[in-house]
């Protein structure tokens, strides 16, 4: 006869409780491994000794003080002498797990030309009102491809009050810089956007005029389709004029007739 042995409930509840708490010892361990790890890892290095930070991104989502707390650990490794691989890791995670918390120590890398492209990622994707600020700040302490990276991230957040900044480097010396500065306008794409190249390209120079028009362009349509019909009639009837290389008038008509409602 066999007999069946069965423990108390209390004693299985007790042993449930003991086992997760060695099982969040080991977890914790392991991620304090992978952070000394970090402090000098490289990508030629084994990316398995960073496992225990990529799990703990995934374990924490849906619990908002784990997750704050391993992104200010993580924030943390950003002002320390850790290297570059260590703090574009770093970039990259924030990206997932990101808020306002993380914002001033990704802020102070956008001027860094080795982590500026990273760092500006990080903040296009962080949902807090203070990652745009950040971008904005940064706007006009940066020059070249950084400057043209932060524009780009501006767009990308659909940052509405970033658009007088952006518009003052439509008149940038380099042109890569003011047509960047047109194209974000475009993708941004609302009314003070689009007065602003309306006002521009009156007085826009050949080589970024172009671009200029391809946005104000874009911001018709984007009018249009937030209901915004007048203004975006005017900014068509403004480009369909014999001045006009013909593809601009031939778009420009396109979006009369749809804005008229005479296109199928």
């Amino acid at each position: 006869m066999h007999y069946r042995f069965r423990i108390p409930t209390a004693i299985a509840a007790a042993l449930m409780i003991l086992g997760c708490g060695l099982a969040r010892a080991d977890d914790k361990a392991a991620l304090d491994k992978s952070f000394d790890a970090l402090k000098t890892y490289d990508f030629g290095t084994n990316r398995d000794d960073l496992k225990a930070i990529d799990d703990a991104i995934v374990s924490t989502h849906g619990d908002a003080a784990a997750c704050l707390e391993l992104e200010k650990r993580l924030a943390a490794v950003l002002s320390t002498s850790a290297s570059r691989d260590a703090k574009d890791y770093v970039l990259r995670s924030l990206r997932v797990i990101g808020t306002a918390e993380s914002v001033p120590a990704i802020a102070a890398l956008l001027e860094d030309k080795d982590l500026s492209h990273m760092a500006r990622y990080a903040l296009e994707l962080n949902p807090s009102p203070e990652a745009g600020k950040a971008l904005r700040d940064a706007l006009p302490k940066v020059r070249g491809q950084l400057k043209i990276g932060v524009i780009g991230s501006l767009a990308s957040r659909h940052d509405t009050e970033s658009v007088a900044a952006i518009a003052a480097s439509l008149t940038d010396s380099d042109k890569a810089i003011a047509s960047t500065a047109a194209h974000a306008l475009g993708a941004i794409g609302d009314a003070d956007a689009a007065k602003q190249l309306g006002d521009f390209l009156a007085k826009a120079p050949d080589d970024v005029k172009p671009a200029a028009t391809d946005a104000y362009l874009a911001c018709a349509e984007k009018l249009l389709k937030s209901g915004n019909k007048s203004e975006a009639i005017t900014i068509y009837k403004s480009l369909m004029g014999e001045g006009e290389p013909k593809h601009i008038r031939l778009a420009a008509t396109h979006g009369m007739l749809a804005a008229q409602g005479l296109k199928n």
